[in-house]
């Protein structure tokens, strides 16, 4: 197995792994608005330093919270469904850990795609 293809490997653990945690915070406080969020974004946070690392860069905290701002129209799109069915029992948890998961592996893939770009190894 080549390098790209055991580094695609691990980035495709870290990126599920972390959505599927990213899931879970979100069916387990889907009726507690706003919440869950304080542990997603943490989630989201160590997926891109992981990512990052597995890239060959080292960054801090702060380098990826951009990458995860540039998803800002996703969370609003999360927030309104969160509104309009968060607060239901049952179906509100399974929206909100699909939105969860669904905004997680969007970033992951997202800051997948930025690194290997500085890398230029396609």
């Amino acid at each position: 197995m080549g390098l790209i293809m055991a580094r695609m490997k691990v980035i495709n653990a870290i990126v599920h792994t972390a959505s599927l945690a990213a899931a879970g915070a979100g069916a387990g406080l889907a009726q507690a608005p706003g919440s869950d969020s304080a542990i997603i974004i943490p989630i989201q946070v160590t997926m891109i330093l992981a990512i990052a690392g597995e890239h060959g860069h080292r960054i801090d905290r702060s380098a990826a919270l951009p990458i995860i701002s540039t998803q800002a129209a996703t969370m609003v799109g999360r927030k309104v469904s969160q509104f309009l069915v968060g607060w239901i029992p049952g179906a509100g948890n399974a929206v909100n850990a699909g939105t969860a998961a669904a905004i997680t592996e969007a970033i992951g893939w997202t800051a997948h795609r930025f690194y290997r770009g500085l890398n230029n190894d396609g």
